[in-house]
């Protein structure tokens, strides 16, 4: 089996190698003089629950059939997208780059700051509050924010916060078995690998 690519950051084009590219229509310019100060977790399953399907990309792609499922119909005329999507076998998958503000956080406030997809990366693991994330995915997402750290200086090593915690009692994940001491450490562990941005 061949070693997983580093995880590196292209600052020019802020995009993530070796991350699939998929791009979304669902970003704007982040406000003039914004800067990258937040790294926002989240969870995402469709139909909830079910792991390994296409449905996730058609999402942020605006394509998700909604007679595919009754769940469907509910989500499809949402339009929302994250910077980074991390499957359960950690492959990479990115539909916004990280100079553009991706739609993930919704109504939200970080440290009496409102708006939180002005100055954050949203990340999607695939996953549901219940389940536990797979190690793989903890490793790639522990990459990914010292990838990030290295390429974008204002983000703080401490600034990674749940879409839960943005937006309390309106969101949930990534859910109450999503170990964050294990990312940290993940995130130490990649930021002491030194591999450059």
């Amino acid at each position: 089996m061949q070693p997983a690519a580093p995880v590196t950051v292209d600052i020019g084009r802020g995009l993530m190698r070796p991350a699939r590219q998929v791009p979304s229509p669902n970003q704007d310019a982040r406000p003039p003089g914004a800067s990258i100060d937040l790294v926002v977790v989240h969870g995402i399953s469709l139909p909830p629950g079910e792991f390994g399907g296409p449905w996730v990309e058609q999402l942020f792609l605006n394509t998700l059939p909604r007679e595919q499922h009754p769940y469907f119909a509910t989500i499809a005329e949402l339009r929302v997208s994250a910077h980074l999507f991390i499957r359960r076998d950690g492959e990479l998958v990115q539909f916004v780059p990280f100079h553009a503000r991706a739609w993930h956080a919704g109504a939200s406030v970080w440290r009496h700051r409102v708006a939180c997809n002005d100055f954050s990366v949203g990340i999607e693991l695939e996953g549901a509050d219940d389940v536990p994330y797979t190690a793989v995915q903890y490793r790639r997402l522990g990459e990914a924010v010292a990838a990030l750290g290295r390429a974008y200086p204002t983000l703080a090593a401490e600034a990674i916060t749940g879409h839960s915690d943005i937006a309390p009692g309106r969101k949930t994940d990534p859910g109450p078995l999503f170990d964050w001491p294990r990312l940290r450490a993940g995130v130490a562990a990649a930021w002491a690998a030194g591999t450059p941005a």
